[in-house]
């Protein structure tokens, strides 16, 4: 089986990543879809839409952690 090395930029988001939980993750893209609700009732569409916009990273951000977390080996 071939196996490819991680890059130093992967390696950098991999270790970012690991030190937050899921969870957090989940409750930014939650917290975020709030927010954007709010602005949206408070008549400001323009903000609504930018803060709408980073759920779906927040989201991305979780199941990479996720992967990462699964795929991880055991250093040996």
């Amino acid at each position: 089986m071939n196996e490819q090395k991680e890059g130093k930029v992967a390696k950098a988001i991999e270790q970012q990543t690991s030190k937050v939980s899921s969870d957090k993750f989940l409750w930014a893209s939650l917290g975020a879809m709030g927010v954007s609700l709010a602005c949206k009732m408070m008549k400001k569409d323009h903000l609504a839409l930018f803060i709408g916009q980073w759920a779906a990273p927040f989201l991305l951000l979780g199941i990479y952690n996720k992967i990462v977390k699964v795929n991880e080996e055991p250093e040996q």
